[in-house]
């Protein structure tokens, strides 16, 4: 009974707070979503710290609610899947080796230099911490959030194979930090004399490789069986059932499941449909879209809804402030790096470092990560960390991040103009 009062809790004031921001902010879903859910929070908090008993049993709802579990193994399959369902593919394999390689290089490269940054600066706030657990905060905040960025970018008016390398780096690094996140966890737990350099390499490449091969298996499985029938109720439920299973599945394998959806998202809508009829296509579109905006709003309004739970201290909201500033600075550098790299084989435009630095939003998946911690570590300081560069990011960034790439695409033209000869 208290998981159907939770979900009917997080249902009432997502519909709420969606309404309320259509009719009257207009910002995007996402941002509104979380502006009202914090705002309420913060009201909430104040209450209830005068003990008005309906807020503190609304605390005690959302305390119940396991965030991890709830996103990690339940909501983030189904967004992912429904990501890579709507990407296009095409484009996607034109931008395959700048996709790929900040998702992978970029990702790594940002979690050392994250970890490094705040390793060297922690002390000066009183609160030295173990290059583990620096790693770790590292390695969950790297990733840049697909739900955030296909919320956000794609209603931006950024170049479309600008657009591309974003969407499709936001889909795949997610699931390289989840799995560079699992393997510094399983060092930290065991204790580094504890496991050799080839058991973590293994269980990398088990997490990373065993969640593409899933992926391809059920992507071109599902798609053999899609195209085999033509009836869109039986194949809506099998696309359903193909995210519900297949994230069980990789559960069961110790593989990654995001990693695995986004394989399968990407091959169904690029194979699956090809052989669709209108109606089923149209079907299929809406049915993952509608869903896809369903678990979106639940998810920025149970991440507001958490700041009721969560203990984040004047210290920690300080630090937060600072790592904010270190994760830009490693975001700027683990982007550029490889882009220098690639420029000398291919053309990117001039806009490029600045739209992916400032475009990399970070979301819900790194709030879980954190919340996922267990308390024996410094789970506290890193959650509330975590919390604060979170909401810079989708607040401050998601609501810079289309007049900016709006003002950098003027600029570039008026540049254009003037170059031109007479």
């Amino acid at each position: 009974m208290e998981l159907y009062t939770a979900f009917s809790l997080l249902l009432v004031v997502a519909a709420a707070f969606a309404y309320l921001n259509f009719r009257f902010l207009h910002l995007p879903s996402t941002i509104g979503l979380m502006v009202l859910a914090l705002l309420s929070s913060l009201a909430l908090v104040g209450l209830g710290r005068m003990g008005v008993p309906a807020v503190l049993e609304i605390a005690n709802v959302v305390r119940t609610i396991d965030f991890h579990t709830v996103l990690m193994q339940v909501m983030l399959s189904f967004m992912l899947f429904a990501g890579g369902l709507h990407l296009d593919a095409a484009s996607l394999g034109r931008q395959r080796l700048p996709v790929l390689t900040l998702s992978t290089v970029g990702t790594m490269l940002s979690t050392v230099l994250v970890a490094t940054s705040l390793y060297i600066t922690l002390p000066l706030f009183g609160l030295p911490l173990a290059f583990v657990y620096c790693l770790l905060f590292g390695a969950l905040i790297s990733p840049t959030d697909p739900i955030a960025v296909l919320g956000i970018l794609t209603k931006a008016g950024i170049q479309k194979p600008l657009e591309i390398k974003i969407v499709g780096e936001s889909l795949f690094n997610d699931g390289v930090g989840v799995v560079i996140f699992a393997t510094v966890l399983s060092v930290a737990k065991a204790g580094a004399e504890a496991l050799s350099v080839g058991a973590v390499l293994g269980l990398f490449l088990r997490e990373a490789l065993g969640g593409v091969a899933l992926g391809l298996a059920l992507g071109y499985g599902g798609s053999f069986l899609l195209r085999s029938i033509d009836n869109y109720k039986v194949e809506v439920l099998l696309t359903l059932a193909l995210v519900a299973g297949g994230s069980s599945l990789a559960t069961l394998l110790h593989t990654s499941g995001p990693l695995a959806m986004v394989m399968a998202g990407i091959i169904i809508g690029h194979l699956g449909r090809r052989d669709m009829s209108d109606v089923t296509q149209e079907y299929v579109d809406k049915f993952w879209e509608m869903l896809d905006e369903i678990l979106n709003a639940l998810l920025f309004v149970l991440m507001g809804l958490q700041m009721l739970v969560l203990n984040i201290t004047p210290l920690y909201l300080l630090v937060g402030l600072l790592a904010v500033g270190l994760v830009l600075f490693a975001r700027l550098i683990s982007v550029g790096l490889p882009l220098a790299v690639l420029s000398l084989r291919q053309q990117f435009t001039d806009n490029s470092l600045t739209i992916l630095t400032w475009g990399g939003l970070r979301g819900g998946i790194s709030v879980a990560l954190a919340l996922s911690l267990p308390p024996t570590m410094p789970r506290d300081l890193l959650v509330g960390v975590t919390y604060v560069v979170v909401v810079f990011s989708i607040l401050v960034q998601g609501l810079t991040i289309g007049p900016l790439a709006q003002y950098l695409q003027t600029k570039q033209q008026k540049r254009a103009q003037a170059t031109k000869p007479q």
